[in-house]
């Protein structure tokens, strides 16, 4: 088929490269002259696993183009795919849809045969008739149809998304345009995939409703960690035993720092205003929304109690800044909620993440990027793991701990063993849905008892050095030393 996607955002350009591989001519529109030409030479500026190897191949290949000019590229086409942003809307937190509209009012006036408008986009109930009554409206006579496919990527694992969904989802009201589609998704249904066929509205109304859920389930596990930790009971051990239940699965049962990205902040908000414009009250909703910011907004008060004092001068290092491990994307990141409240409270901030640097540079001031893990952590009075990077699960602690000021750690992901931080490494720990521990009786402390010393609460908290004589008695340190080492 001849297909145009308009849009090379995250969805548009996956889609494109994707269609293209399956043998299908290509081509992606945008109005932005310099991503077009950087795409038309390969250059990818997304980060997304896989993608920057797909686009490159299918270019070459012939079945791939990159354009600004939409007359050009609807002409004599198949099928066209608008994937263009609908942010939230800057006044009442409904779907921005003037990208989603103007789209369409070119696309009707550039057409000049048979077509089927597709919106791939994510839009409210509804949006696929407003865009019909549009472009009739700019051409009464022109012969086309429109149809709701929404999209179903994680960020990450997009290309393998596509390839292999958990289904398929058509939205349309015609037999010509569903027989197009199913068509267009004839290889992934032989494959095994299940298609599920219906109207318009209740496409649209999918992809909201399966976002909103996600962010509860998410939202739920993170109110249970945070009883957890008061409860003395362990959210792994308990999420480990939920999931095994075939009616909950074990999916976004990962507590964390709460959810950003791309995808449900607005997602959930949109849904939000269309139930109150229609009369109908969200609770789970309205409270999955709220629950979520506090939670990222109370993030700096962990730290507070971590260290047990105020933050006015301290330095935090701040490891992972994107919401999600392998994504660059900081949109609705908890990092920079988190990062704001540890300025406002006076405190000196840190960061480091794999991929995410350059766009948290456009949206963070006042802030010393690093270049690696142990560099960030240099004079740092405490560390919080936001983003649960692979390079960032395996450290060096002994490297770590020895750069930093103070060892002290705020695990917001959930991926370190805090008895081997505490007791080998001698840090103070705070994992999400687990209460904090410290490093009491570690090997230099019981070997001081022993000797008759009586460590001071500092040396008990710090657990590791600077120990204070209190019986006034006069030791060797080399023969400490080497008894902490045979020990």
């Amino acid at each position: 088929m001849k297909i145009a996607v308009i849009g090379t955002g995250y969805v548009g350009l996956v889609s494109g490269a994707c269609f293209s591989a399956w043998g299908h001519h290509v081509v992606c529109i945008d109005t932005d002259k310099t991503r077009i030409d950087a795409l038309n030479r390969g250059e990818v500026a997304v980060f997304e696993p896989g993608l920057t190897n797909l686009v490159e191949s299918n270019l070459q290949s012939g079945r791939l183009q990159f354009t600004t000019d939409l007359k050009s590229a609807v002409h004599d086409i198949d099928i066209v795919f608008i994937a263009v942003g609908t942010p939230v809307s800057g006044y009442d937190g409904d779907a921005d849809l003037s990208y989603v509209l103007k789209a369409a009012e070119q696309t009707a006036s550039a057409l000049r045969g048979p077509a089927l408008i597709v919106t791939k986009s994510t839009v409210p109930v509804g949006t696929s008739e407003r865009l019909e009554t549009l472009m009739r409206s700019v051409r009464p006579g022109a012969d086309f149809e429109v149809a709701s496919n929404p999209d179903f990527l994680r960020e990450g694992s997009a290309i393998a998304d596509f390839n292999k969904p958990d289904r398929v989802v058509i939205g349309c009201d015609s037999d010509r345009a569903r027989a197009l589609l199913q068509t267009l998704y004839r290889p992934l249904v032989d494959a095994g995939v299940p298609m599920i066929t219906t109207t318009r509205r209740s496409a649209e109304l999918m992809k909201y409703a399966a976002n909103a859920f996600l962010a509860t389930k998410i939202t739920f596990i993170n109110e249970m960690a945070d009883l957890c930790e008061k409860v003395g009971a362990s959210i792994d051990e308990i999420a480990a035993g939920m999931g095994m239940d075939k009616r909950i699965g074990g999916a976004f049962l990962k507590a964390g720092p709460g959810y950003g990205g791309s995808c449900f902040p607005k997602d959930t908000t949109a849904l939000l205003r269309t139930a109150q414009e229609c009369g109908v009250s969200l609770r789970l909703v309205e409270e999955t929304i709220a629950s979520n910011t506090a939670r990222k907004r109370t993030l700096g008060n962990r730290l507070k109690v971590l260290l047990g004092e105020t933050l006015q001068f301290k330095t935090i290092a701040v490891l992972g800044l994107t919401f999600k491990a392998g994504t660059d994307d900081m949109r609705g990141a908890p990092s920079l909620t988190l990062i704001q409240a540890l300025q406002s409270a006076g405190a000196n901030v840190r960061a480091f993440d794999p991929r995410g640097m350059k766009n948290a540079h456009m949206l963070l001031r006042d802030v010393i990027f690093s270049s690696n893990p142990y560099e960030c952590a240099e004079g740092a009075d405490a560390i919080v793991l936001m983003t649960d990077w692979q390079s960032l699960r395996n450290l060096d602690f002994n490297r770590l701990g020895a750069a930093m000021k103070r060892r002290v750690l705020l695990d917001l992901r959930g991926v370190y063993d805090i008895d081997t931080l505490v007791n080998r490494y001698g840090f103070m720990v705070e994992r999400v849905g687990h209460p904090a521990k410290r490093p009491l009786e570690n090997s230099a402390i019981k070997f001081k008892r022993r000797l008759g010393y009586v460590p001071s609460r500092v040396e008990v908290r710090n657990g590791i050095r600077n120990f204070r004589d209190r019986s006034s008695t006069t030791i060797d340190t080399a023969s400490v030393r080497e008894g902490l080492d045979h020990e």
